[in-house]
């Protein structure tokens, strides 16, 4: 037997509010393995920024290759305006050897040839390097290249190595070959010194890898937002120019080393390649209102400014024309660089709200708040003149249930699928604070973070529970609210867009960065495997529909309840199994209707369209799989994805049998 339902869409009940595009945005952060995984580098330690760890004289990843019984390895000062080190080879030519350095990489076929480039020096015999990748296993040489050593001068080299196919356990090779000609051993002969050496694919969007930039562009993000925790200790300069000049920085929030390679002229060149609304957060944690104004006026400055002059010089004579400027992320939190009280940060909203639009008057500013009010009521009462918009993260998980992995599964189900319960009441109580003054009726909302959690199940124990279906279809009752708060929140930032946090959306090898735990164990070696969760299909559905404002529907179907200890919960009871939120576009020929089961049983469901059109044929989009718990995964990318199906309009009405925890779209064509 299946549940019934029915959708009544009253089609000329229609909202005079427009459904912004950049309700279905996305973010990126340098966080965990985000930047690894988003850009097109295969190598490691580039710089040899990091210190001698496992061997002697190399740095990170990088491991001897040589067979002379007395070759030297030692980490040295780095090459003129150079950060990190560089690498020392001091070959002895008694050994009659060869020695370099090589690191496990993976790499796919590319006849066109990956770009090699280096700064390199040697002694005046060494006169030509060989730089090779090989698969590991076999010894099969995949392609080479040969480097004449021009100076005993720090000078940079570049050249090409086609790689005749895929592989993923390929090693990377630089080393001066055993046929070079025989020379004394003295202190000055036989020695190489590396720096920066980089490899990257031909087929590479700027730096980004094609395959996510091709999966990102389908996304049809509307906006993406550079932001996060590590923005607050992050000073941009320190990642513009030239990639071999940038300074090799710590990432305070996260660890390790902070991404030089994906600085500004980066990610807007990757706006705009996906033709995408750039929005980015300044450090006010570590950084001041001047240095976030001189931010401003190197995107947006023209040539006669000091960073518009700046800017051009890096290559970028035209203004980048920045609208949206984020101030403070996650200011509320301890865990955040300058974290400090309401009253505070209202303070300092301010300072920076002035410097920037001294700068640019036409710039739109968003101040962070909290999903606690009294943070917001200070926020806007100090400030609400100085600011467009108020920004909310809003991740759901278990820990608003006092929940965990012992906890019935069907109640840990119905309680992540009440993600839009949850974001409803934040949202009425900020709607309830812009509405009680006249100060702060221009506000409007930014969802800035929202993701399911799962917290605080945050050990895997071989489930990626974030990316499976019944999370998709919890991210999707969300963008349900959304879009029925449309009048009210105009801009939405999914976590995150590639790896990294908890729920990247793009998947780029087997990697499940865990929140505590940093990268789990268990890679199959399938790093090049580029795949979409359940959750990236959802986000596809929804912004590459033809959207323009929300139309009413009533729905009747069946309901499940379930229990919270947190005291300002929502009411969690009678919730309705289907959540759905129907549009219309902006000429008005085309309804579209969003449709979550929420059950963990099919439902038969009448969808009735209210005389919008009698007869014909409607396309239905359904995001579904064989249970709650399915997922996509490197060996399985495809275990979970969007499917199309035309259905039949009969009296004003189409039937569809909804799966058990899945998501549709019925779109209907006039």
């Amino acid at each position: 037997m299946h549940a019934k339902a029915t959708i009544q869409v009253n089609t000329k009940q229609v909202s005079k509010d427009r459904i912004n595009p950049y309700l279905f945005g996305h973010f990126v952060e340098d966080i965990r393995d985000h930047m690894d995984a988003m850009l097109a580098y295969p190598l490691s330690d580039m710089d040899f920024e990091s210190l001698d760890g496992t061997y002697r004289g190399l740095s990170g990843r990088w491991r001897p290759y040589t067979n002379g019984k007395s070759t030297v390895f030692a980490l040295e000062p780095a090459a003129t305006y150079h950060s990190g080190h560089s690498q020392m080879v001091r070959i002895y030519s008694d050994d009659e050897a060869y020695a370099g350095i090589r690191q496990a990489i993976a790499v796919k076929e590319d006849q066109h040839g990956y770009e090699l480039a280096l700064y390199a020096r040697a002694s005046v015999e060494i006169k030509f390097l060989t730089a090779e990748i090989v698969d590991a296993a076999s010894g099969e040489v995949l392609g080479s290249t040969s480097i004449e050593i021009e100076s005993h001068n720090w000078k940079q080299y570049v050249s090409r190595i086609k790689v005749s196919r895929l592989c993923e356990q390929a090693e990377f090779r630089i080393y001066v070959s055993a046929e070079h000609d025989r020379w004394r051993d003295n202190v000055s002969t036989g020695m190489l010194w590396l720096d920066h050496i980089s490899l990257l694919p031909s087929d590479r969007v700027g730096n980004v890898r094609k395959e996510v930039v091709d999966m990102t562009r389908d996304l049809n993000a509307g906006m993406m937002r550079l932001a996060g925790n590590y923005i607050s200790a992050y000073h941009w300069q320190q990642a513009i120019g030239p990639v071999n000049e940038r300074p090799c920085v710590m990432n305070e929030a996260w660890g390790g080393w902070t991404n030089k390679y994906f600085g500004t002229d980066e990610f807007i060149q990757f706006c705009r390649d996906l033709q995408v609304e750039p929005l980015i957060c300044v450090n006010d944690g570590s950084g001041t209102p001047e240095e976030a104004a001189e931010w401003v006026e190197y995107c947006n400055g023209s040539l006669d400014t000091p960073m518009g002059k700046l800017r051009a010089a890096n290559g970028h004579a035209e203004p980048y024309n920045v609208k949206y400027w984020e101030i403070g992320n996650e200011v509320w939190g301890p865990w955040q660089v300058g974290h400090c009280s309401a009253e505070q940060f209202a303070d300092r909203y301010v300072r920076f709200a002035q410097a920037m639009k001294a700068i640019d008057p036409e710039i739109k500013l968003l101040a962070c708040g909290d999903d606690k009010q009294d943070w917001n009521q200070i926020l806007v009462e100090r400030a609400a003149e100085h600011m467009d918009y108020v920004t909310l993260h809003l991740y759901h998980g278990y820990n608003r249930f006092g929940m965990n992995d012992r906890t019935p599964k069907e109640e840990r189900y119905k309680a992540i699928l009440t993600y839009p319960e949850w974001t409803r009441e934040s949202v009425r109580k900020v709607r309830e604070l812009f509405n009680s003054d006249s100060r702060y009726t221009h506000l409007k909302l930014a969802i800035t973070e929202y993701n399911t959690m799962y917290y605080p199940n945050t050990i895997r124990k071989g489930l990626p529970n974030e990316h499976t279906l019944e999370a998709a279809a919890a991210n999707a009752a969300n963008l349900n609210e959304f879009i029925r708060n449309s009048d009210l929140i105009e801009i939405g930032s999914f976590s995150d867009l590639v790896n990294g946090w908890l729920g990247g959306c793009i998947r780029v090898g087997d990697f499940y960065a865990d929140q505590f735990r940093g990268k789990s164990s268990g890679r199959s070696e399938n790093s090049l495997t580029i795949y979409g969760t359940p959750t990236y299909y959802v986000m596809k559905m929804y912004a590459n529909r033809d959207l323009g404002y929300v139309v009413q529907s009533q729905t009747e179907c069946g309901s499940f309840s379930v229990n919270s200890l947190v005291p300002t919960a929502p009411k969690l009871e009678n919730l309705p199994n289907l959540d759905v939120v129907a549009c219309c576009n902006a000429d008005g020929d085309k309804l579209t209707i969003f449709i979550v089961n929420r059950s963990l049983e099919d439902t038969v469901t009448e969808v009735q369209l209210d005389g919008f059109v009698e007869s014909g044929t409607a396309r239905l989009l359904a995001l579904t799989g064989e249970h709650a718990d399915a997922f996509n995964d490197v060996r399985h990318p495809e275990a979970v994805v969007c499917e199309g199906f035309d259905v039949s309009v009969v009296s004003a009405q189409v039937t569809c049998e909804l799966k058990a925890s899945s998501v549709y779209v019925l779109e209907v064509t006039r």
